[in-house]
């Protein structure tokens, strides 16, 4: 049963995902953690972390990393297939349709018109990632002095060392979450 449930959530969240990876975020969240309450909050977190480590799409890695921690191997398998499903049948269909009626203007306001979409999509999960390693939750704190001041801190010099010196961000991202280890024990 709970194969055929991560393969229906993983297809919702597939189908609704437009915009890429991280457009998808909230979509596995709400699927993940409010819905099915599969994983808590900081789990899927440090999915996510991976998942952006991992080479590949990180929608992609993140169903594959969900299904493991829920249905092991299998539930990969399930999870993943579910994700990637209805986007290839979504762009053949696309294609198809795009190469018989490219030339229409209602296309290319179709097009323009999902673009604010996404950017919303994804501003919602980059939100979603701050509060949780900021605060240790998705929803907006009641009390906003329970800062964790660490992650602050390891965030602002991440970005700083990013902007300023403009690295490959694969080592800034090591570098953070080897000083999340070590200092770990401060939050």
């Amino acid at each position: 049963m709970i194969y055929l449930e991560l393969l229906v959530s993983f297809i919702q969240i597939g189908l609704f995902s437009i915009g890429g990876g991280y457009a998808a975020m909230p979509l596995i969240q709400h699927q993940v953690v409010d819905l099915h309450g599969w994983l808590t909050m900081t789990q899927l977190g440090d999915i996510i972390a991976i998942a952006e480590m991992t080479p590949g799409p990180i929608a992609i890695n993140a169903a594959t990393f969900v299904g493991i921690q829920v249905g092991g191997l299998p539930g990969a398998l399930v999870a993943t297939l579910g994700s990637v499903l209805p986007s290839c049948v979504i762009v053949l269909l696309l294609a198809f349709l795009y190469y018989k009626f490219k030339g229409l203007t209602v296309i290319q306001g179709i097009l323009a018109g999902v673009r604010p979409a996404v950017v919303a999509m994804i501003a919602s999960a980059g939100v979603s990632l701050v509060l949780t390693a900021f605060y240790n939750t998705s929803a907006l704190p009641a009390d906003w002095g329970s800062i964790r001041w660490v992650a602050v801190a390891i965030f602002a010099a991440a970005f700083l060392v990013l902007r300023k010196w403009k690295p490959n961000p694969i080592w800034v991202m090591a570098g953070a979450g080897v000083l999340g280890i070590l200092l770990g024990p401060l939050w």
